[in-house]
């Protein structure tokens, strides 16, 4: 599985980085492979542990601040495709 997610405080201001620095942290330490990109950060790894990570980032923005809204966009196969070749897939086609 792959999900791309973003956990976004409510009333916060405008300057996120160190709320996204705290969630890099826990992705991170998951070991998962992940990709941080300007609008989210994406990982892969199987079901269970890609909605821990995500969860577990939620968990942790929300101790930060009174509200928070995460979403997540999952591309789930039943064959494994590691997230680098899709991009080559494309880069390829180019």
């Amino acid at each position: 599985m792959i999900a791309e997610f973003s956990v976004i405080p409510i009333g916060m201001g405008e300057s996120l980085s160190h709320y996204v620095a705290e969630c890099v942290k826990v992705v991170q330490s998951s070991g998962l492979d992940h990709e941080l990109t300007p609008m989210g950060t994406i990982v892969q790894g199987d079901m269970e542990q890609v909605m821990t990570v995500i969860m577990s980032c939620h968990r942790k923005v929300l101790s930060m601040s009174d509200r928070v809204m995460t979403d997540i966009r999952i591309d789930d196969r039943k064959a494994e495709h590691p997230m680098g070749a899709k991009v080559e897939s494309v880069r390829a086609k180019l």
